[in-house]
């Protein structure tokens, strides 16, 4: 397509006029036209691609294309995995149409039932939602899933890690037969290629910047550190001029808490966000992340999920992540939508077969800070990327199991046993 414009794919003006940019991303200009043209959609595409405005921009569109009478119904359904997630693509419809007459309404645990109750009982043509807080609500008999007519699950992949697999078969067992249904997920594991065949009709296959490619603008480096020296030498590169704004990746919710707490006594303003964080406190951290009264955010990676801050200029992994496919989810939090950022690794000895494994996904070496690797870093494999695992295991259960490599005590110094 020579126009390279929102109207050129056939989206009425009072839908993007809201935008902050003009020209559709990869992602958008593959999806939008099969969207409107009423096709149901598989998409692979990676965090940080404009994948949310892919599927709200039509839905907008052809929603507010055929107005119903009356108190509005829920007539669009997007599942998401997290409750930031959903609260980011929440916003993200509100800001789109904000000139339509249209009611969105986002849900999720860990806040009181009674409001969102009482939301969904004055009408709602768009419902964001968590899988669980939805069948909560729907098993209460306060939601009536009979007219919805578009059905999106976003971040598939991430729904099956967090074992809601079988609460998305049930929600999607209560929407009607006859609908229009997008899946979107960063990589297409096979239970997520079962599970898109039992739900889809003839889809549309959409394959735009897959997990394996990491966000073009982003700068990617690492610095080799043992687990001990980790918190001076993130000190030490807050200090400089780079770094306004930081989004620093642990392992673990303690680890995330103590990172934060740490960077706060040195003077650095700081705070963590998990899953044992309330949900106002993590709308509280977010809110000064984005407002720049936070200079570092400290997550664990189900907390950061939904993120969205243009701001954001580097994101520091304190700890690599032991699937290589969450380096490229974590990195996409900057650089988003074609604006620059940077990533840096603290890679200790430990992990470096995590290091390999990411460069065998990524298929390229990450700069070495100081331009040489230790003598120990291992060379690229050639052997095939093992699989993801799949299954019901709880997050907790599989955060714990996959911070055991970065617990080793060591001798010496008390931050070296605390790092």
């Amino acid at each position: 397509m020579n126009d390279l414009t929102f109207g050129a794919l056939g989206l009425d003006r009072a839908v993007f006029c809201n935008l902050t940019y003009s020209e559709p991303t990869p992602i958008q200009r593959e999806s939008i036209p099969h969207v409107l043209a009423g096709r149901d959609l598989l998409g692979c595409a990676q965090t940080g691609t404009g994948k949310t405005a892919a599927f709200a921009l039509p839905i907008l569109d052809l929603l507010q294309g055929a107005a119903t009478s009356g108190r509005p119904a829920i007539r669009a359904l997007v599942l998401a995995p997290t409750r930031e997630l959903a609260a980011q693509i929440g916003a993200s419809f509100q800001g789109y149409g904000g000139r339509l007459a249209l009611r969105t309404r986002v849900i999720f645990g860990g806040v009181g039932k009674q409001p969102q109750i009482d939301a969904l009982r004055r009408g709602v043509d768009i419902l964001v939602a968590t899988p669980g807080r939805l069948l909560d609500l729907m098993n209460d008999g306060e939601v009536d899933l009979s007219r919805v007519e578009m059905f999106v699950l976003d971040e598939a992949d991430r729904m099956l890690d967090m074992g809601f697999i079988d609460d998305v078969r049930r929600i999607t067992a209560a929407v009607p037969k006859k609908r229009q249904t997008l899946l979107f997920s960063a990589t297409m594991p096979r239970e997520i290629r079962a599970l898109a065949s039992r739900i889809l009709r003839d889809p549309i296959e959409l394959a735009v910047d897959p997990v394996a490619s990491t966000v073009g603008p982003v700068d990617q480096s690492v610095h080799f550190v043992e687990s001990g020296s980790k918190l001076r030498l993130l000190l030490d590169l807050l200090s400089g001029d780079g770094i306004e704004r930081a989004l620093v990746f642990t392992r673990t919710k303690h680890r995330a808490n103590r990172v934060a707490r740490d960077l706060e006594q040195a003077g650095v303003n700081a705070a963590a966000i998990h899953g044992n964080k309330s949900q106002s406190a993590r709308e509280r951290a977010l809110a000064q992340f984005k407002a720049g009264e936070l200079r570092v955010v400290v997550a664990t990676d189900i907390a950061a999920r939904g993120i969205d801050i243009k701001e954001l200029d580097t994101v520091v992994n304190f700890d690599l992540p032991n699937e290589p496919e969450t380096y490229v989810h974590r990195i996409g939090r900057t650089g988003r939508a074609g604006a620059g950022g940077s990533a840096v690794s603290l890679c200790a000895s430990e992990e470096r077969g995590f290091l390999t494994a990411i460069e065998r996904l990524i298929q390229k070496p990450i700069r070495v800070h100081g331009g040489r690797a230790p003598a120990r870093r291992a060379p690229l494999p050639q052997e095939p990327q093992r699989s993801r695992p799949s299954g019901r295991a709880s997050s907790a259960p599989q955060e714990a199991a996959r911070s055991q490599g970065g617990r080793r005590r060591r001798s010496g110094s008390r931050a070296a046993s605390r790092y």
